[in-house]
């Protein structure tokens, strides 16, 4: 199966990043590879929501699970967390993807989100993301699980990422598989 880049969003000091068109019935498949993800200010979750077609504001019902790797700088702690914090029962919140980023350049994010079948109006839609960022206190890797489905049978036609509070530099870039 072919991937084809749809579109790319460079965002510079900007408070979210919206993909607000081509999310149709092109594609059963949707991923969004974002890099360079780096918050305004300190300990900042990187965040993804969508919006059914027709409706308004980016606010669908998600249920999640979230785990996290975490190996730090001074290799003092390791481990594999479950994130309780990070996850949603039938929320309505922004998703996290990636948390506690810095602001400094070696404190930044990378990573994918997998949207499948959002145009079907049959079933709930399903997704995972994996990312991998630079935390900022104390210093280390950590590798975020995510992993979910948005609780609708309606067409979800966009998305918008944003970090929990303030602006961020990032670049996303939408691809659609099939």
């Amino acid at each position: 199966m072919a991937m084809t880049l749809i579109t790319t969003n460079t965002s510079s000091g900007a408070a979210t990043s919206d993909f607000t068109s081509s999310i149709d019935s092109t594609y059963k498949l949707y991923i969004f590879k974002f890099y360079d993800v780096n918050p305004a200010s300190d300990n900042q979750t990187f965040h993804f929501q969508v919006n059914a077609v027709g409706g308004s504001g980016f606010n669908e019902t998600i249920t999640s699970t979230a785990f996290h790797a975490v190996n730090q700088e001074a290799d003092d702690y390791t481990g594999l967390l479950y994130r309780t914090a990070e996850d949603q029962a039938q929320g309505t919140a922004y998703q996290s993807l990636a948390e506690d980023l810095g602001n400094l350049g070696d404190e930044s994010s990378a990573g994918e989100l997998f949207l499948f079948n959002p145009s079907n109006t049959t079933y709930v839609k399903h997704f995972y993301a994996q990312s991998i960022s630079t935390y900022y206190e104390p210093p280390g890797a950590y590798n975020m699980f995510i992993a979910g489905y948005i609780n609708t049978t309606s067409a979800i036609d966009e998305i918008s990422f944003k970090m929990a509070s303030g602006n961020m530099d990032a670049v996303i870039k939408m691809y659609g598989v099939g």
